[in-house]
């Protein structure tokens, strides 16, 4: 493999750069108009399957014991689509689903010939994906867009949220469940309240897209459907099954007012190290946040004084020798609900940079062919990232900001979709403007065409810009992105064109990294087999090239991959590049691979394991050494209650055939669920970086060290019916050379907290 990258990379160095960009559009414009002469060559519809209205309801407890569903309409998974392509399924999967006025009944009986070997536990929302699964799949605006899935497993754990091109799996609504497990398999009762849904305003019948999707996890994981899954259509909703009804359903009031009640005391070694423990801040403080329905499909949201805390804690990232900015995911309910309606190609909207809100107003929905969004919000803080081509720097500033963000996109016919995006953030000298639009079209059932177009304009304050080498004055900016893929049964490519320029800046986004054009692409090609030991083999070929906007190299690479998807749910990934990266004013000469592993040698143990090797940047002092990382993860769950997750991550790098750094960061966790709404979670992650300061040409200290624990109680009644009880701690130790310690590892500060909401839905 070697001796072919190094081939690569010498064809590459004779082409021409200029060509490279030629390339690109060539491919992408090939793939147009080889698309445009192409019919999609879609299935004949099937005429939609009526769907009863009954006039009684159900109790909800997995039983089936009432009338109603003899009553219901009756379907079939038929197919196994994953590994299986289409094929009779391993078991067999019953569906029944009727309507009334206000709700949308489903039951699912499930038959399995091995009712022991049945995997299900109690579990937090959402986190359900290793256990036997049941997915409800509902396009309510039969647009083959987007569609809501709710999920269960056998003992009624929900899961849900909106699945698009980016997806939502934060989307959370209000609805009931239940599971039981018999001698014959399992049986699943799931009521959705019209209220919980966003769908078409008519006194008419419905057509609504409905897949099922029922998960079996033994050797392989199993993936029973509905419908058939066409591999060469790129397009899920598309493939749904059509039903018809819901004539005269209302949404209802869909008004929803959710207070709160929070307590924080948080005390802190005042002076740290040596110092003794003051309260730092103690809050008890009442909020609102209120949910009006203003149309069947679009919801304004709004909150004051709301608790922004996070309950769930960051995992720590490794933050050595890291050129650019960290990514860390949202959870904070308010901003990830809905989050879809906010996606665009390039990330220029990241809630996280609204750090400490002290009101928010939110609009979102689908009006017909009309997406909209829109965000106002207040912040105590202004956080802010410094990009540049080769690294970034970030700083919060202590003043407040408000953050104005408005989304729009329009649908045109089933295929294309037309947006527009303006984001705007304020406070005191300080502004940063974004504006702009973006596509999608999707011309055939395989290929695929977007693009955005950005400008911005920003003004920092005169210091700020000093400190951090920011022009003056007010400045703008532009950014592109344009991209071709084509996805099938077997060959998937991709070629994408980016040019950020210097001084474009997205403060509400996550764009670490400016002033560049690259081009990028990737080809795939995989055999897929049913009934053998493994599923998938895929190799794939990839490379990419860019330059700062001066025309000067910032980097190149070419590699190879290879993946393989086999029995006890394993998956194997291999990857070796070869790259030229340019930093500082030299160029390097890197060789990487890496290599992934992923199994459940039992139905209660999953292992992840990564490994990173090969030549590194020391960004520090600009000079070449080499990395050698390993990331493992393991769960285990003790029955159907405890659940034990334990992650590592090891790196140690070295130059000059001497150590640098030696990284370990631990994180783990103990959960115990009392049942599907109450659980008991501690987690406890601890950081130990070591240095060679000898290996160094400035200051640092041989060892640093945290540690971070914390224990919650949980009653979860719904998503927003909530009690959160909970206690966390820091600690934090810093060691010079020689063994002697500046201060060792010491308790820094700790809060209590606890959090009461209650939804109240008219």
């Amino acid at each position: 493999m070697k001796n072919i990258m190094c081939f690569m990379q010498k064809k590459v160095r004779k082409m021409d750069k200029g060509k490279i960009l030629n390339a690109c559009f060539m491919i992408i414009l090939t793939g147009i108009l080889f698309s445009l002469g192409i019919q999609l060559n879609a299935s004949p519809q099937k005429e939609p399957v009526p769907i009863p209205k009954l006039e009684s309801r159900v109790k909800i407890d997995g039983k089936l014991l009432e009338d109603s569903w003899q009553k219901a309409a009756k379907m079939e998974l038929e197919f196994e689509t994953s590994p299986g392509e289409n094929i009779p399924p391993l078991v067999k999967t019953e569906v029944l689903v009727f309507y009334t006025k206000t709700h949308l009944y489903f039951a699912l009986i499930c038959f399995d010939p091995d009712p022991k070997a049945i995997r299900a536990r109690y579990s937090k929302r959402d986190q359900i994906f290793l256990d036997d699964l049941i997915n409800i799949n509902l396009d309510t605006f039969n647009d083959e867009r987007r569609n809501y899935y709710l999920g269960c497993n056998p003992l009624g754990v929900q899961r849900d949220g909106l699945e698009t091109k980016w997806g939502d799996p934060s989307w959370d609504a209000i609805w009931n469940s239940a599971g039981e497990i018999n001698d014959k398999g399992y049986v699943l009762e799931i009521a959705i309240p019209f209220s919980s849904l966003q769908f078409q305003r008519t006194k008419q019948p419905q057509t609504w897209g409905l897949d099922i999707s029922r998960w079996y996890p033994r050797s392989f994981r199993h993936r029973l459907g509905l419908v058939k899954i066409d591999r060469n259509n790129n397009c899920y909703q598309c493939q749904f099954l059509k039903i018809i009804g819901f004539n005269g359903v209302k949404p209802g009031k869909n008004i929803e007012l959710i207070p709160t009640l929070t307590g924080i005391k948080t005390d802190a070694r005042d002076p740290f190290p040596h110092g003794d423990f003051r309260t730092e801040s103690e809050k008890f403080d009442p909020g609102i946040t209120a949910k009006w329905g203003i149309t069947p499909n679009l919801t304004f949201n709004g909150t004051i004084n709301p608790d922004f805390s996070q309950v769930e804690a960051d995992a720590r990232q490794l933050d050595i020798n890291q050129p650019f900015a960290l990514f860390y995911q949202e959870k904070r309910p308010f901003f990830t609900e809905g989050s879809d309606f906010f996606r665009s190609p390039l990330d220029i909207i990241y809630t996280r940079t609204m750090r400490e809100p002290q009101w928010g107003l939110k609009l979102n929905g689908k009006e017909g062919r009309n997406t909209i969004g829109a965000y106002f919000v207040r912040d105590e803080l202004t956080n802010l990232i410094f990009p540049g081509s080769q690294g970034s720097s970030r700083t919060s500033l202590s003043h407040e900001s408000t953050a104005t963000i408005l989304r729009y996109r329009r649908d045109f016919g089933t295929r294309y979709t037309l947006g527009g995006i303006v984001t705007n953030r304020q406070g005191n000298d300080y502004f940063n403007r974004v504006y702009g639009i973006d596509a999608n079209a999707r011309i055939t059932q395989k290929d695929r065409i977007e693009f955005q177009l950005l400008g911005s304009n920003t003004q920092y304050e005169k210091d700020i810009a000093e400190e951090f080498l920011q022009p003056q004055d007010d400045f703008s900016g532009k950014a592109l992105v344009l991209s071709y893929e084509h996805i099938s049964r077997n060959v998937n490519f991709f070629a994408i064109y980016t040019d950020i320029g210097k001084n474009f800046r997205a403060d509400l986004g996550f764009m670490p990294q400016v002033d560049f054009r690259s081009y990028r692409g990737e080809i795939n090609y995989r055999w897929i087999k049913s009934n053998s030991w493994w599923s998938q083999i895929e190799v794939g070929l990839e490379g990419d090239y860019s330059k700062d906007q001066n025309g000067n190299f910032l980097g190149e690479e070419q590699g190879l991959n290879f993946s393989f998807q086999g029995t006890m749910q394993s998956y194997i990934y291999i990857e070796g590049v070869r790259s030229r990266e340019a930093y500082n004013g030299s160029i390097f000469e890197l060789l990487t691979g890496r290599t992934s592993l992923q199994f459940q040698p039992s139905r209660d143990i999953q292992v992840y394991l990564d490994c990173n090797f090969g030549d590194r940047i020391d960004y520090s002092i600009s000079r070449l050494g080499s990395r050698f990382g390993l990331y493992g993860s393991i769960t285990y769950n003790l029955g159907k209650k405890f659940k034990l997750n334990l992650d590592h991550i090891y790196e140690k790098m070295k130059v000059n055939h001497q150590p640098l750094y030696t990284s370990n960061i631990t994180q783990g966790s103990l959960i115990f669920h009392l049942n599907a709404r109450i659980f008991f979670r501690g987690i406890v992650q601890y950081v130990d970086y070591r240095y060679n300061v000898d290996n160094y040409t400035f200051e640092i200290d041989s060892q640093y060290q945290e540690l971070y624990t914390q224990l919650l109680f949980s009653y979860r009644l719904n998503p927003r019916t909530v009690l959160f009880l909970g206690y966390t701690d820091n600690y934090e130790g810093h060691y010079q050379d020689q063994g002697n310690h500046e201060f060792r590892l010491t308790e820094k500060d700790r809060t209590f907290f606890m959090k009461i909401s209650y939804s109240w839905q008219f």
